[in-house]
């Protein structure tokens, strides 16, 4: 009897995964619930485990390969078992068949000088323009995170405009992606085809994992729609240090987690964002949502790339519980265990680029999110603290904005209430 191996549900809004690796080769004995295949979404990458015992006995899509929710990947066999493998030729040759059979598929590849017919483009240039001032907001952020042309979607607004319903039923039917590669419709230019680039003999060419590329995708998100401008500050670390060192192996005793920064400027962020909600809101078309909850995300840095887990609910964790919870997400992400619920949404994110050396930087915003708090390197510098000169650990923090929505004033507030909170741990426990 076999057994089917398929394409899981990947979570809201994913429908495509890259096959990374398999784990098994066809003839080799599976166990039920053993992984089998790691496929790669442009959030998490998952394990697929064996829904039955027995031997692989086929892969049907090959490592790299790009795969939809449901498709088959490979199958089972429950009644062979592993020993008689060289007895199995025909499940070995199967994945050449399918090379024979997938190795014409490059052939078609001189069907690309199709393309030459330079009028179509011309003719679409002018609507590629228009549409750029006649989108909403609302529009364009959904064309740009399913990576859309507009030109291809069916208009059926006043005045020819494409609303959320024309561009929604575009991605169902995924009939309007944009195709790379393909000459840019803005004028006669595109009539000169890019030559393919010949790599040099020390170069090496990789793939980009589909977390890198939507890691990619967001942050030039978020240039092209956001206003996005950074103001600094700098905070006085002495006070706050101060009480770590005095009560850091008691707290770490008593809740089972080192007492770090990150705990104090949560509490700090929350603080200073019920104070100016709009740090916390986002924008939606034509309207801001306030929101009056406080899910922080925490960049962390991976060897796949940036990803910024959730703490949910971080207004109502203690100290202690934030610390446990970062450092739980932080195991997750190294280990490659994040779910798509540990990082969808967030109100509002923390990078700490410190712990890498950096003394300065401008974070770039989390979109939809209209804020994202930078922190950075602890270093002695002297200061004039009343009429002496002081040598004192300082620490540059820098707000990211949408200027769209936070005022200058409102960004600069921001990080004054944030410094006055870490300079004075105690405001915190007295909710100041």
């Amino acid at each position: 009897m076999a057994t089917e191996i398929k394409v899981p549900t990947l979570g809201e809004s994913v429908t495509e995964a890259t096959v990374a690796k398999w784990m098994k080769k066809v003839g080799d004995a599976v166990a039920m619930d053993e992984p089998l295949v790691e496929l790669e979404t442009d959030k998490v990458t998952l394990e697929v485990n064996a829904s039955a015992a027995g031997v692989l006995a086929e892969i049907a899509v090959k490592e790299g390969a790009n795969v939809e929710v449901g498709a088959l990947l490979g199958t089972i066999d429950e009644k062979a078992t592993a020993a008689p493998a060289a007895g199995k030729p025909a499940a070995k040759e199967e994945p050449k068949k399918e090379e024979a059979k997938a190795a014409p598929a490059p052939a078609a590849a001189p069907a690309a000088p199709k393309p030459a017919p330079a009028p179509a483009p011309a003719a679409a240039a002018p609507a590629s323009a228009t549409y750029d001032k006649v989108l909403s907001p609302a529009v364009k952020k959904l064309i740009d995170e399913h990576n859309l042309d507009p030109r291809k979607i069916q208009a059926s607004g006043k005045d020819g405009r494409l609303v959320k319903e024309d561009v929604q039923k575009a991605i169902e039917a995924g009939t309007a992606k944009v195709t790379y590669g393909a000459p840019a419709a803005s004028g006669a230019a595109p009539a000169a085809p890019k030559a393919p680039r010949t790599d040099r003999e020390d170069e090496e060419r990789v793939r980009m994992t589909r977390l890198r590329q939507r890691i990619a995708q967001r942050l030039k998100e978020a240039q092209n729609t956001a206003a996005m401008l950074t103001t600094f500050n700098e905070i006085d670390m002495t006070n706050v240090m101060a009480l770590r060192n005095q009560f850091k192996d008691e707290f770490e005793k008593k809740h089972g987690v080192k007492l770090g920064f990150m705990s104090f400027f949560v509490k700090a962020a929350i603080a200073a964002l019920k104070e100016l909600p709009a740090v916390n809101a986002e924008i939606d078309g034509d309207d801001i949502i306030y929101k009056n909850y406080y899910d922080i995300g925490v960049a962390v840095g991976t060897p796949q790339g940036l990803v910024v887990p959730v703490l949910r609910g971080a207004d109502h964790l203690s100290f202690a519980g934030v610390e446990k919870a970062i450092n739980e997400l932080g195991v997750k992400a190294r280990d490659g265990k994040l779910s798509l619920e540990d990082m969808s949404g967030g109100t509002f994110t923390i990078s700490n680029g410190g712990v890498y050396g950096s003394l300065m930087s401008t974070p770039i915003l989390n979109p939809p999110q209209s804020g994202i708090l930078g922190m950075h390197k602890i270093q002695k510098r002297p200061m004039a603290i009343g009429d002496k000169v002081e040598i004192r650990p300082m620490m540059y923090v820098a707000l990211s904005y949408d200027h769209r929505i936070i005022d200058g004033r409102e960004a600069v507030t921001f990080l004054v209430r944030l410094k006055d909170a870490v300079e004075d741990p105690q405001r915190l426990l007295l909710d100041m």
